[in-house]
């Protein structure tokens, strides 16, 4: 997936999991292993502790795709090259990726934010943020362009399972 906090990455992947999919969280493993972020750990070592998070999500992603298990990762993959990595990841696995994308205006995803910061201490998937954090993060994003085929989100899982089961009998 590739979209900012608050734009449904986890609703959609929750959706594609009640579809057989086995989900993998970068997120909620964070919050497992380090507690609330800005609390628990300070805000500035967030990079530094997710790192072999990641890690260890890619070797999970590698090991269920190899086992022919579908999966996604409920995660943004904000840049390019942090996409076009992931997907060798799958293809080394045998896999094949999937990008979809999640555009959604800040306001909506600010009121989304809002109302998911009052659920920071005890949800794993609400990372407090503040508008500002939202704005400066949103400068970092790049959104995939025709270079990265992609599935864009129009808020219906079921319309992304229909483009996933389309794009398999073109590749079968």
């Amino acid at each position: 997936m590739s979209g900012l906090q608050g734009s449904g990455k986890t609703t959609l992947a929750r959706a594609l999991e009640k579809a057989g999919f086995r989900r993998l969280c970068p997120d909620e493993e964070m919050f497992r292993r380090y507690g609330h972020y800005g609390r628990d750990f300070p805000r500035g070592q967030f990079r530094i502790r997710e790192a072999p998070v990641l890690k260890d999500i890619a070797l999970e992603l590698k090991e269920l795709l190899a086992a022919g298990h579908e999966v996604v990762v409920d995660h943004g993959f904000w840049t390019p090259e942090e996409r076009a990595q992931w997907a060798a990841t799958v293809v080394k696995a045998g896999g094949e990726p999937i990008l979809i994308y999640l555009p959604l205006p800040h306001e909506v995803r600010w009121d989304r934010i809002r109302r998911r910061n009052e659920q920071s201490l005890v949800d794993p998937n609400s990372i407090e943020f503040s508008e500002e954090d939202l704005l400066r993060h949103a400068g970092r994003f790049t959104p995939p362009t025709d270079d990265e085929p992609h599935i864009v989100y129009d808020g219906q899982p079921d319309s992304v399972l229909a483009a996933i089961q389309l794009s398999r009998r073109f590749d079968a």
